[in-house]
């Protein structure tokens, strides 16, 4: 069972690495999202510098016992919103979106629509 789960994580890190390189190669400040069992985390991150330049999360504060406070589709969408008000605010014309080792569909796809839907290009 241990080889499975071994062999599990490396093919999840090979894929992620296969994303990333590709999305480093764009050229603009890339925003990372992971999704845990209970949360939804984005940060925007400037490879250059090798700094975070925002980040959010529904586990943080403003979010926390909301409606928006968990993992959905919902909650995905406003996260999306809330880093595009922050992305403008930075006067950042486009970002690369890194979705990792996550296929782009469901909660993925509504952090991209709400990024596209408040004037960010992806």
């Amino acid at each position: 069972m241990n080889k499975q789960l071994a062999k599990r994580n490396k093919k999840r890190l090979k894929r992620a690495g296969r994303v990333r390189q590709r999305v480093k190669a764009a050229g603009h400040p890339r925003l990372s999202v992971l999704k845990s069992n209970t949360n939804i985390y984005l940060q925007l991150i400037d490879d250059n510098k090798g700094t975070v330049l925002a980040a959010t999360s529904t586990a943080s504060k403003e979010f926390r016992g909301t409606e928006f406070g968990k993992k959905s589709k919902a909650s995905a969408r406003h996260l999306g919103e809330k880093m595009a008000e922050l992305i403008k605010g930075m006067d950042i014309p486009a970002i690369a979106f890194d979705r990792g080792r996550f296929k782009y569909h469901g909660i993925l796809a509504e952090v991209a629509n709400g990024l596209r839907e408040n004037g960010v290009r992806v």
